[in-house]
């Protein structure tokens, strides 16, 4: 009879000391999560390659709104302003010649531009 509750009380130990995984519901849950994730990130890497779509060629410096310029590394509002206020460029290495922009921004962007 002792070992009879030595062992009753044995196995409830281990019962209640087994980790238990997690219930249906909170797998629905954690499902509906990622899912609402990876359709969210899927959505905003469509809408880049649209936009990566719609701008064919480098960026006329001479055309570009001050939010397209903004788009480029680098460049904030203060020096998509200056480069408005220099406009009309013959090239766009008259960006650093005129001190518009430095030179080391210059050469981030320059791949990324053009004067027409």
């Amino acid at each position: 009879m002792k070992w009879i509750v030595i062992a009753t009380l044995g196995l409830i130990t281990l019962c209640g000391c087994a980790p238990s995984g997690p219930s249906p519901d909170q797998i629905r849950q954690q499902t509906a999560k990622a899912t609402a994730a990876a359709a969210r990130d899927t959505k905003a890497v469509a809408q880049g390659l649209v936009e990566g779509l719609k701008t064919k060629g480098p960026l006329n410096i001479n055309r570009a709104t001050k939010e397209q310029l903004e788009t480029l590394p680098g460049i904030d509002g203060i020096a998509a302003d200056r480069i408005i206020a220099g406009r009309p460029y013959q090239n766009s290495e008259e960006l650093p010649r005129r001190h518009i922009i430095s030179r080391a921004e210059y050469h981030k962007i320059a791949t990324k531009i053009e004067a027409r």
